[in-house]
């Protein structure tokens, strides 16, 4: 078994992430896609960065925070 080769990670700046932050909240409608509460919304990689997960909106959904926990086991 090989070694998985790792991508470069483009690294976007705080306001590019801010922006991309604020375009799945709205793709979302500021809603949590799980149980559809309107407080305390996260953005979340469903494919972890860890695991070569892209901040992309295509790998990002919005979460409140509990669900959020729950993703991660908590």
């Amino acid at each position: 078994m090989g070694l998985r080769q790792k991508r470069p990670r483009i690294k976007l700046s705080p306001t590019g992430y801010l922006s991309l932050h604020n375009q799945v909240l709205e793709r979302d409608r500021w809603r949590c896609q799980e149980c559809g509460s309107l407080r305390n919304l996260q953005v979340h990689h469903l494919q972890p960065r860890s695991q070569l997960g892209s901040d992309t909106i295509t790998n990002l959904i919005t979460l409140c925070a509990l669900c959020h926990g729950k993703r991660h086991g908590r």
